[in-house]
């Protein structure tokens, strides 16, 4: 597993260190199903205030961005530049790749990913 999924195992190899301390490296996938990402957002949150001091966004439009060797590699770069003492992956994925008010308009579900409509992006729950 390690060969086929180097970086990818390397950035969940650090989350399974726990937290230990600030900065923390945030790691959130994104994708029209809960099965398939295709944006990954990674944010550094450099203390206890809980702001995002830096963002970063990664799409794919082929394949699942997740198992993507070069967006990985990327990934680690950026973590690394920043230096965090600890790393945080989101355990599923969080929920459609667009942006409300950005992408559609706010208030309203996503056209393109009606898979989100009616569920929690939390939980995965549908929601009534």
């Amino acid at each position: 597993m390690k060969a086929k999924h180097g970086r990818r195992w390397s950035l969940q190899k650090r989350a399974q260190r726990g937290f230990r301390g600030y900065p923390i490296a945030t790691i959130a996938y994104y994708g029209p199903n809960d099965k398939h990402a295709t944006k990954v957002a990674v944010g550094i949150v450099k203390d206890e205030s809980g702001e995002v001091a830096e963002l970063r966004r990664w799409f794919s439009d082929y394949g699942d961005i997740r198992t993507d060797q070069e967006i990985n590699q990327e990934i680690l770069q950026f973590i690394d530049s920043q230096s965090p003492r600890s790393v945080v992956i989101a355990d599923r994925i969080m929920g459609c790749p667009h942006e409300e008010g950005i992408d559609y308009p706010k208030g309203e579900s996503c056209p393109k990913c009606p898979f989100w409509a009616y569920r929690d992006r939390y939980t995965g729950e549908v929601l009534h």
